[in-house]
């Protein structure tokens, strides 16, 4: 068993209903990964203790759910969630049940859970004569599904799907986590609502897609969610990269949407989201610009099309404003590495400066990798990149606008055109020191002018 202090913490809580004379078990996504030799991330108990039992038996106790017989239980630096066996009314929110009825019945309880694997219990109080999977109580087959790969709805799949329409999306993720295959009559449910996703608020769609990102199988989740329909539901700007050609003799692998996979397939676990969305998203201006030109195919203007694009995708999934930033800049970006050998020095430092810089260069690998492979714009870059330090992309402002207005010149647009004109002769290297600024400055520019 885990020897961290969740799991301790959670089989304190079952010890301790256990000893009232309640029924206590570890239950849903800890279950799983534990029979999945994962670490949960968190630990939820499921018991037929009701809230108040539970508010009443620990010293600190948070109600945020106690409307659903969810508590929370705190403890050092775990917190665990504990509801009470329940059996749920209609969703006519498609999110919540509009009522709950407590039952002493774990049985009724995990048949309101959405899939078989996310369905069994397990008593942690005897681990230490019984092997894991013998601590399991599966009431809903779920142990067969876990050993087969399946993802399989609990019960009625539309049912399942019209309860949470999150769930939807929760489906596409763990079968491609877990690398499951999705239950014919549960992907035949999903393929049948996938429009119903339209009425999951935005933030809780963007969450669910940016896990899909930046957990490990990132392909597989959006050949899923293309499979079940769900794609063009949520981003229909990323399906109509689907059939896209690309010239051959720089992209082999195939059209935008293949290119775009295998992109997706370079992810690793906890990549940054920024970094996932702007690699899902740095081409999404080709299909706008697709164009058959007399040499060879052509979208010219994709990136600034790709910005605006993203822009729109950004505000209609509530990324934050730095969030938002950087996915943009990453698509602007991404085509700049083939001219960085040309560069002057002053314009590769500035490249230099872009927030998160070593995010430009990773996906710019991906980019190469998911093509011809070719990374000498890459190494150009990576190389020129570790050498120069940042003193050197960063350095002090030899001249600032009080220098200017001692020398006589008025503050106004002239001003930024001067310094810009200083720091680019510092950035090369011609000049050094306050004196040559100021030499460089009264040579091109009068105070009159």
């Amino acid at each position: 068993m885990p020897d961290t202090p969740q799991f301790a913490a959670a089989l304190r809580i079952v010890e301790t209903l256990h000893g009232k004379g309640y029924e206590a078990w570890l239950a849903g996504g800890c279950v799983r990964d534990l029979l999945l030799n994962r670490e949960p991330a968190d630990y939820d108990v499921a018991t037929s203790a009701t809230p108040d039992v539970v508010l009443n038996a620990f010293p600190r106790t948070f109600a945020v759910g106690a409307h659903f017989g969810v508590v929370l239980v705190a403890e050092d630096e775990a917190v665990t969630e504990v509801a009470t066996f329940r059996s749920d009314g209609a969703y006519s929110d498609g999110r919540r049940p509009d009522a709950v009825r407590y039952t002493l019945s774990a049985e009724e309880d995990v048949q309101r859970r959405d899939f078989t694997i996310n369905g069994l219990l397990l008593d942690p109080t005897n681990l230490a004569s019984k092997n894991l999977r013998e601590a399991v109580k599966d009431h809903v087959n779920g142990l067969a599904d876990l050993d087969a790969g399946i993802l399989r709805a609990i019960g009625n799949p539309a049912r399942r799907f019209e309860e949470d329409q999150l769930r939807l999306l929760r489906a596409v993720r763990f079968a491609a986590r877990f690398g499951f295959t999705i239950e014919p009559a549960t992907k035949a449910a999903i393929q049948h609502q996938a429009a119903k996703i339209a009425n999951v608020s935005r933030e809780r769609v963007r969450d669910e897609l940016t896990k899909m990102l930046t957990e490990g199988k990132a392909r597989r989740a959006f050949e899923l969610l293309d499979e079940t329909n769900l794609l063009v539901e949520v981003l229909p700007d990323v399906t109509k990269m689907k059939g896209v050609e690309q010239p051959p003799q720089y992209h082999p692998e195939g059209d935008v949407w293949t290119h775009t996979l295998m992109l997706l397939q370079q992810l690793e676990p906890n990549s940054p989201l920024t970094l996932a969305w702007g690699a899902l998203l740095h081409d999404v201006g080709k299909p706008a610009t697709f164009q058959r030109a007399a040499d060879r195919i052509r979208f010219n203007g994709h990136v600034e099309v790709g910005v605006a694009i993203g822009a729109e995708i950004c505000r209609r999934l509530r990324f934050s404003n730095d969030e938002t930033h950087q996915i943009l800049a990453l698509i602007e970006n991404h085509m700049r590495f083939a001219d960085a050998d040309k560069m002057k020095h002053s314009t590769l430092k500035r490249f230099f400066r872009l927030e998160d810089f070593p995010q430009h260069l990773a996906l710019h690998k991906m980019d190469c990798l998911a093509a011809s492979g070719n990374l000498d714009h890459w190494n150009f870059v990576r190389e020129r990149f570790e050498a120069i330090p940042e003193e050197a992309v960063r350095p002090t402002p030899l001249l600032t606008g009080r220098e200017l207005i001692a020398l006589g010149f008025q503050p106004g647009p002239q001003f930024k055109e001067i310094l810009h004109a200083v720091e680019d002769a510092q950035l090369e290297g011609s000049i050094a020191t306050p004196e040559e600024a100021l030499a460089l400055v009264l040579s091109r520019y009068s105070p009159a002018s």
